[in-house]
């Protein structure tokens, strides 16, 4: 009931209309109500009279209750209908928004199929609840409550009699929805999972091809298919029993009341009318009742829906602004690291008492092998993750006192995982940037040398990309992530493997690119490609989390360094790719 009240508090803002939709309601339960009672009481003054008049005043006012029924009816159906839908709006949008909030720590651990499961069909499942199931359980209670009355007011001892069914129904619905609910978190996870699959699958579907894995793939996908079957089979079993022993908990008043009623006929103390009205209105309170099986469904299935959104509203984000954070328009670009340590995860420490300090334009190159640490100094920079020990300030200024925002509008990325957006090359070059002309976005092309591919393209600058840019090479998706860094014109510029694997033409135009991007800058650089860097101002080399050696290119070339070993040795396998590196030192 916590999570759903959780949940319910979406509604405050739709109170408007969730006042029309309760006026509709009990008008529409009110006009319900009348249509028995006229029909006995007609049945009943022309058994007494004889005049057929009173039968067609009667009829009169049960086709008005009937029409006023059907519009008050359709009124509510539609308020609500729109109330679910506004709810699923802000609650999507509020998750997405919390996603986007959330530092890499969590999405280190997160699947993308689980989180577009919970943002699709978890906020539907608390949507259908808002829409049918809440109001199955308002319009239970007001028939209940009104037809009670009514039943009690003919005849007290039927009343109790046939009434006294109905905390069976409501027990029975209570037992099982809590046998549903953990099912249904099963059934919700499973599907989820199958997303994860399917994403996975579909996203790498060249590597799938490559190694001929399709078979693999479609076992991988057929498995958690069956498991969401037998899940779902588990919920339709307890679904399947639930509905007909409510059915026979509605019949047994009825027959009840042809049995007791009729001998009550016979004695007088009843009418004919008064048990018409008898069954009639048990037959009103038996189709709510009935729906109490689908909604007892419904609720569990958005109990275990409203459990897994909260799960990730309530997750608060590691790196967040301070209340009091400094927004700046633009950052210098002095960078230091004092005494920075960093863990990714406890007892595995990734950064051990890193320090540097970088003026503004200098140009520092990060040396080192995989896992070195060189992209977790890249992302401390982005404030991807908090330092866990010392600091980093930017123009003096930690960066935990800076807004988010600010800070990484003053910092431009282009990334060896290149990312492209499914839109137009523009819109992918002005993605930092998306109130720029279209004659800023040519300017920052030209610089980055793909101008001329993109005119040669059919539609120029409106072109449409494939996901993830796959209708591009690995080189000219490179130079429209590093023309989108120019158009943003940061202060500070981070190039992380940007010339790998490509050839040397495609390499040639990015170093160009690269030569005009860097200019007044201050700029940090990760390339295997040692030759590429020997201009840099400083050169960090990283092992095991830490410098273990620093300078330019000449002084490292000096000693017996392991930057001048590494040097040598990519210098030797460029001559001669053959060449024994251990010749080469």
């Amino acid at each position: 009931m916590k999570i759903i009240l959780r949940l319910m508090s979406f509604l405050k803002k739709q109170w408007a209309m969730w006042i029309l939709a309760f006026v509709c309601l009990t008008a529409s339960t009110a006009f319900s109500l009348v249509i028995p009672k006229m029909l006995g009481n007609g049945i009943d003054t022309v058994l007494n009279s004889g005049r057929a008049a009173t039968l067609i005043i009667a009829a009169g006012i049960i086709l008005g209750s009937s029409a006023l029924r059907g519009i008050t009816g359709y009124g509510n159906r539609y308020f609500t209908q729109v109330i679910s839908q506004r709810v699923a709006y802000d609650l999507r949008n509020h998750l997405f928004d919390h996603l986007q909030g959330l530092s890499f720590a969590y999405f280190d651990k997160a699947q993308t199929g689980q989180l577009m499961s919970r943002a699709t069909v978890d906020i539907e499942a608390v949507r259908a609840f808002i829409s049918m199931g809440l109001l199955q359980i308002l319009q239970t209670a007001f028939l209940t409550i009104g037809i009670s009355y009514l039943l009690i007011s003919l005849d007290w001892r039927l009343a109790l009699m046939t009434l006294a069914f109905v905390p069976l129904m409501a027990y029975r619905a209570v037992t099982t929805s809590r046998r549903l609910r953990p099912v249904w978190l099963k059934v919700q996870q499973m599907i989820a999972s199958l997303g994860t699959t399917l994403q996975e699958s579909l996203s790498g579907v060249r590597i799938v091809k490559s190694f001929a894995q399709e078979k693999s793939e479609e076992k991988k996908f057929a498995d958690d298919s069956k498991k969401l079957y037998d899940v779902q089979i588990d919920a339709a079993k307890i679904v399947a029993f639930n509905t007909p022993l409510m059915v026979f908990l509605i019949g047994a008043p009825t027959a009840l009341v042809l049995w007791y009623g009729g001998r009550q006929v016979i004695a007088g103390n009843l009418t004919i009318g008064g048990v018409v009205q008898f069954i009639m209105y048990l037959g009103m309170l038996a189709m709510p009742i009935r729906a109490l099986g689908m909604v007892t469904n419904m609720y569990s299935r958005s109990m275990s829906a409203g459990e897994r959104i909260l799960e990730i509203l309530d997750t608060t984000s590691q790196v967040k602004d301070k209340p009091d954070a400094l927004v700046l328009d633009k950052l210098k670009g002095q960078v230091s690291f004092e005494d920075v340590s960093f863990s990714y995860a406890e007892n595995a420490p990734a950064l051990h008492s890193i320090n540097f300090s970088v003026q503004q334009g200098q140009l520092v190159a990060l040396v080192g092998a995989s896992g070195s640490g060189k992209s977790t100094i890249i992302n401390l920079i982005l404030r991807f993750y908090d330092v866990s020990g010392g600091r980093i300030t930017m123009d003096g200024i930690d960066i935990r006192d800076i807004s988010l925002a600010s800070l990484r509008k003053n910092i431009g990325t282009a990334q060896q995982d290149v990312f492209l957006f499914s839109t137009t090359i523009g819109n992918n070059i002005a993605y930092g940037m998306p109130d720029a002309t279209l004659e800023q976005v040519i300017e920052a092309a030209k610089a980055a040398q793909i101008h001329d591919f993109i005119m040669g393209l059919p539609d120029g600058y409106e072109t449409w990309v494939g996901e993830r840019g796959h209708t591009l090479s690995g080189g000219e998706k490179q130079r429209v992530t590093i023309a989108r860094a120019i158009l943003k014109n940061p202060s500070i510029l981070i190039l992380d493997e940007i010339t790998s694997s490509v050839d040397a033409e495609t390499e040639r135009l990015i170093r160009r690119a690269v030569d005009e991007l860097i200019k007044g800058r201050t700029t940090f650089i990760i390339s295997h490609r040692l030759p590429i860097i020997t201009n840099a101002d400083l050169i960090l080399v990283i092992k095991d989390g830490q410098i273990v050696e620093r300078g330019k290119h000449q002084e490292l070339m000096a000693g017996n360094t392991l930057y001048r070993q590494t040097y040598l040795s990519q210098l030797a396998s460029a001559q001669d790719p053959g060449a024994n590196p251990k010749e080469a030192r």
